[in-house]
């Protein structure tokens, strides 16, 4: 009876493990996005740093376990988990070091940026991902101390992982934050540690125990070179799909931090069921080579569906938008929450036989070759084939070849490992398997980027202009049947040319324009279809910056006559960089800074929103600079709106709304310094001969919020920040489940024009 209460214990806090694990490393990509900016190399290295230390942390423990003798492996096991627990505690402290270095190296030498990013990356997070591979080799020596399967307490660990991916998301940041996520998350890998300690305390004396730890190196053969390559192969494989797969149904879910947890989830979940299934399994003889053939047939097989996830979530979207549109005020929460349960549910059936059968491949050769040493290596192997895996999938094949076809080419590399794996027999039946699921493959490909494109209904009667699968997104240009072309990103109307809908954009280059005496040199952070960046030239500045973390959005930019090719005029300078990353890492001042960055509750986006940001924009801003941002009042709930509203005007005191009269679009403007005159009670750049779509008193009623009115506005808000996360995560998905943006919209204007009226702007009364 304490032998299987120790049992349960541990098997209990190898669970609470993986939660921290992956609640880590979610934090680590955030911390790395806010220091280092997003972009896919950013992603890359942080990635790379991450299973690198992983590998190495399984090696070295491997080889220092080999022929030794260890009485109390838990208490090993306790101080990973401590390590990692510290390591957390010292995390923002860290990414903060590196984000003033990089600013410096940046300085001295831009193109040693991304070497010093590596090697600060890999200061900062070597000792906890080290420790994390680390833990690998030691369950084989608490599940011999215990009379437990080492691939149970993996998959045990896994499914903790798959917890704590959505516990992270849907629970730790909304509520607490980012700070006290960290040390909320510390807190669990500290009681790892002591439920450890109690338990090897509880356990100590039991006669199973020293027998159970005493490693000899000639207990087991280390793995051969075909048992080698593939867990190499089926790292490389899992995670080439990872990326592969996921951008594609980032376009059917949308580019959102719930999205990324859904997708995350529905791919350790199988893992974690995998790995519990091995030891039962193996006793019914099953072999790494039938369940890797089995894979790779999946795999084929699953593609034309992930092809055409967004007419399936489709499908979801309009139940959910008839049941709410009669439901109560409670609805929104509770139809978010069958929504992701669909999302998760539909992506773990598409995807789940695929990663079920490779998920088996490594615990598989974990239960065969029980010694430290032997699955520290093969462990080491698997997540080597991780990194490569993803940064070939993401560099090479997909802006090569495309998502589905880098998926079948995952597949083939999958049936190769099939073939490889010791043991295997009968090659021809699966063979034919094979060939039958490629041909099925092949011949229902949806044609995407040539007849179609993932994304909304509407847009399935538009030719495709261009479309290009870049590491960090898929961008593509669509022309509708009247002519006007649409710039989409990872299935997304980002923008477009349709005039009537888009006139925000030119006014959003023009407005700050207006508002300066002088305006000499422009920012304009996402590019888009250029008629932004295109109104600043217009209004005559003497240089431009253009900064778009896309290369490929800037790329497209000759589709779009409307921006008049700027990108040509030798006084416009493009740059392919992260608009906050930019600013940090410049030391120009601008006298204009004006962004409209994809809608606020998409994954990254809060961070060109949050006090934190505008404080960078202020710093590198002239002293009478002039700001402008977007606040898509069609986009998000009042609340959300008034929160945008109050970090703005939390470093920008001198601001002003000025609503589009053509679409109703806001435009928050902000001056930095102290002025005589409120901003919006002068517009000097009336005063030069530049032909404009509306006449100056037009123009200058549409500012209907002074700084006093944005107070009031913004007083049923929160500031967002970077610690709050208040967009990217939260009940803001919840709120826009069903689509309703028009009445979204009308709430928001009909509040604005309440305001307006009883509090008009002091420079208009």
């Amino acid at each position: 009876m304490e032998k299987q209460a120790v049992r349960i214990g541990i098997q209990s806090t190898v669970a609470l493990g993986g939660v921290a694990a992956l609640s880590w490393e979610v934090l680590w990509q955030l911390g790395a996005s806010l220091s280092l900016g997003v972009s896919a190399i950013g992603t890359a290295i942080t990635l790379a740093v991450t299973m690198a230390g992983m590998t190495v942390g399984a090696f070295l423990m491997g080889r220092a376990l080999k022929g030794r003798t260890v009485e109390q492996p838990l208490l090993v096991y306790a101080a990973l988990e401590a390590v990692i627990g510290v390591s957390g505690l010292l995390l923002q402290a860290g990414f903060g070091l590196v984000e003033r270095l990089d600013a410096v190296i940046y300085g001295f030498s831009p193109g040693l940026a991304p070497a010093a990013h590596m090697v600060s990356i890999a200061l900062l997070l070597g000792p906890p991902t080290i420790a994390m591979g680390a833990t690998i080799p030691v369950f084989e020596l608490i599940g011999r101390a215990t009379g437990t399967s080492v691939a149970r307490l993996y998959g045990i660990n896994t499914a903790g992982a798959a917890a704590g991916v959505m516990l992270f998301s849907f629970v730790l940041i909304p509520a607490l934050g980012v700070a006290w996520t960290c040390i909320t998350v510390a807190i669990i890998n500290f009681s790892v540690t002591g439920l450890t300690v109690a338990l090897n305390q509880q356990s100590r004396g039991a006669e199973h125990q020293a027998a159970a730890t005493r490693i000899v190196a000639a207990d087991s053969p280390l793995p051969t070179r075909a048992a080698l390559f593939v867990v190499f192969a089926t790292g490389f494989v899992t995670f080439g799909l990872e990326v592969a797969w996921f951008r594609s149904l980032r376009a059917a879910f949308q580019s959102t931090t719930e999205s990324f947890a859904i997708i995350l989830a529905s791919v350790l979940i199988p893992l974690a069921i995998a790995a519990r299934l091995v030891p039962k399994l193996r006793a019914r003889g099953i072999t790494p080579s039938q369940a890797l053939m089995a894979a790779g047939i999946a795999i084929l097989l699953a593609t034309p569906l992930i092809e055409r996830m967004d007419l399936i979530i489709r499908f979801y979207i309009v139940s959910v938008s008839a049941s709410g549109a009669a439901a109560s005020s409670t609805a929104p929460a509770l139809n978010y929450t069958w929504l992701m349960l669909a999302w998760l549910g539909t992506s773990i059936v598409v995807m789940g036989p695929s990663i079920l059968c490779l998920g088996f491949t490594l615990p598989w050769y974990l239960e065969e070759f029980a010694e430290p040493d032997a699955m520290g290596r093969l462990y080491g192997f698997n997540t080597l084939g991780a990194v490569f895996g993803s940064l070939v999938c993401a560099w090479l094949l997909l802006p090569a070849i495309g998502f589905a076809q880098c998926a079948w080419l995952l597949g083939g590399v999958t049936i190769v490992a099939a073939l490889a794996a010791p043991g295997t027999q009968r090659v021809w039946p699966g063979g034919v398997a094979t060939a039958i699921a490629l041909s099925v493959a092949v011949a229902t490909t949806s044609g995407l980027g040539t007849s179609r494109v993932q994304g909304p209904s509407r847009l399935q009667e538009h030719k495709v202009v261009d479309y290009a699968e870049g590491p960090d997104s898929t961008v593509a240009v669509l022309q509708g049947p009247v002519g006007v072309r649409r710039l989409l990103i990872d299935g997304f109307v980002a923008t477009s040319e349709d005039m009537k809908n888009a006139t925000y954009m030119q006014w959003m280059g023009r407005l700050p324009m207006m508002l300066h005496p002088d305006p000499q040199e422009a920012l304009v952070i996402c590019f888009g279809t250029g008629q932004t960046a295109n109104a600043v030239r217009r209004e005559e500045s003497r240089h431009l910056d253009v900064v778009d973390v896309s290369q490929t959005v800037l790329g497209m930019a000759p589709h779009f006559l409307s921006n008049e090719g700027v990108l040509e005029d030798p006084s416009v300078t493009p740059i392919a960089m992260d608009g906050r990353a930019w600013l940090r890492r410049t030391q120009k001042k601008y006298d204009i800074i004006t962004l409209e960055p994809m809608p606020p509750h998409f994954a990254g986006v809060n961070a060109l929103y949050s006090r934190e940001f505008y404080k960078i924009a202020a710093s590198r801003l002239s002293d009478d600079g002039v700001v402008a941002q977007w606040l898509p009042i069609h986009l998000v709930p009042p609340f959300y709106a008034s929160s945008i509203v109050a970090a703005f005007i939390d470093v920008f005191p001198d601001a002003i709304l000025w609503i589009s009269p053509a679409d109703s679009t806001g435009i928050l403007l902000g001056r930095k310094g102290e002025q005589t005159a409120p901003l919006g009670k002068e517009w000097p750049g009336f005063e030069r001969d530049i032909a404009r779509p509306l006449p100056a008193p037009v123009i200058a009623q549409a500012a209907i919020l002074d700084i006093h009115g944005l107070k009031t506005f913004a007083a049923k808000g929160s500031v967002i920040t970077d610690d709050n996360q208040l967009l990217a995560y939260g009940l803001l998905g919840a709120d826009l489940v069903g689509g309703q943006f028009s009445v979204m919209q009308k709430q928001n204007a009909r509040r604005i024009k309440a305001i307006a009226q009883l509090q008009p702007p002091a420079f208009a009364r």
